[in-house]
């Protein structure tokens, strides 16, 4: 039997593919599943136990969170990633080292086969072909779904008449947690104009009461909640506990796919997105408005490449470089305030707050320069523009 690695998932699309390839194809079936957040002791055992009884020879789970942090989330912090200023690439992101983990697998495994559950029309086929044909170039990759055209309905159908209970009020739904947010996405995100239902959502409304939270950064790194200090993974865990419970984080992302076409897909990431604009928030107070602008320059193209599953570019190397020192004086404390579907940034404590007010406040008197010093420079930064309007008389 040829041995197979599946990219698993315990969703309709990979429950099909480990049924269908060991039953039709009579492959030997070894299900991985890579772990970047978001899934218990038990559903880990429970996905385990519905791979095995779905013809899977074995079924391997990969605890990468950490890892995940490491290598993409905090850069994604760093860059104040926000793809089409809204998304915080929580399912993109976390594809990458998946796959990464996956194909490593295979290799240790032997395997000559590696097989994934993505469609034809999405952006996940691309980034795990990608990963897989420049780390494995010599492992065959097979996907079901793609090849065959199928329809949700037809995956249902097949898997009902092998004699496994899945039901349509179950596939509605497709989500995906990990540690930088949740996705979903039903019928209502193939239209323009349909919201998704509330009850769509994995977390629901269970606090009213506002909340005042305080994070704090160390070289742009969330390492305290509440001044209880612990590492980055677990104060992202904790904040999205709190945050989540106050329904907040919730929206539709509209976008570009890697193969041309519009998508649109639900998520919900509290703690990224209340994250992102804190880091953000103190990095305007931290670092000149240079060093701002060539971040946004690069935080958005980081983004972008790892969207589309350039992860193994070396630029992305050259990029991290650039933002690992742009994090030098990114250090203080956030005050953020949370209520029902919302939360606000209050203010921010850094030692190294550019708007030290013993130097000079906006819009107040100043104490580093003269009236005359003011006139003066304002007189020389008008001359290109005083010289243009003298030769060219032209304001159309």
């Amino acid at each position: 039997m040829k041995k197979l690695v599946l990219a698993y998932s315990g969703g309709l699309d990979t429950s099909y593919c480990a049924k269908y390839l060991s039953k039709e194809e009579g492959y030997e079936v070894h299900a991985v599943s890579v772990n970047t957040g978001g899934f218990s002791k038990a559903e880990i055992k429970a996905i385990e136990e519905k791979a095995l009884a779905l013809g899977a020879s074995t079924y391997t789970s990969i605890d990468a969170v950490q890892n995940f942090y490491s290598k993409v989330v905090k850069y994604l912090i760093f860059g104040n990633v926000l793809r089409n200023n809204t998304y915080p690439l929580s399912v993109s992101a976390e594809r990458i080292v998946q796959a990464v983990e996956i194909v490593n697998h295979a290799k240790k495994m032997g395997a000559s086969h590696i097989a994934h559950g993505s469609t034809g029309a999405g952006n996940d086929q691309v980034r795990f072909d990608m990963i897989f044909q420049t780390l494995a170039p010599d492992i065959e990759i097979i996907t079901p779904i793609r090849d065959n055209k199928l329809a949700r309905e037809e995956e249902i159908k097949y898997l009902q008449e092998n004699g496994v209970d899945y039901s349509w009020e179950k596939a509605k739904y497709s989500i995906n947690r990990g540690l930088w947010g949740t996705s979903v996405g039903g019928a209502e995100t193939l239209t323009s104009h349909l919201p998704l239902p509330d009850s769509a959502y994995p977390s629901q409304l269970q606090q009213k009461e506002p909340k005042k939270l305080k994070l704090t950064f160390e070289k742009g790194e969330l390492v305290a909640l509440n001044d209880e200090k612990n590492d980055p993974v677990l104060n992202i865990e904790k904040l999205e506990s709190l945050a989540s419970s106050y329904a907040i984080g919730r929206d539709i992302h509209v976008g570009d796919t890697i193969i041309g076409i519009k998508g649109r897909v639900g998520f919900e990431a509290a703690a990224p997105l209340i994250i992102i604009k804190a880091h953000h928030l103190l990095e305007k107070h931290t670092l000149s408005k240079w060093q701002q602008y060539q971040k946004e320059q690069l935080g958005n193209f980081y983004g972008m490449l790892l969207h589309e599953g350039n992860y193994l570019d070396e630029v992305m190397r050259n990029i991290e470089a650039f933002l690992i020192d742009t994090q030098k004086n990114v250090s203080g404390a956030v005050f953020v305030s949370l209520y029902p579907f919302q939360f606000r940034l209050d203010g921010i404590s850094s030692p190294h707050d550019l708007m030290n007010a013993s130097f000079g406040s906006y819009g107040e008197l100043n104490k580093g320069w003269t009236a005359d010093d003011a006139k003066g420079f304002i007189k020389i930064l008008s001359n290109p523009g005083k010289i243009a309007n003298h030769v060219n008389q032209d304001h159309d």
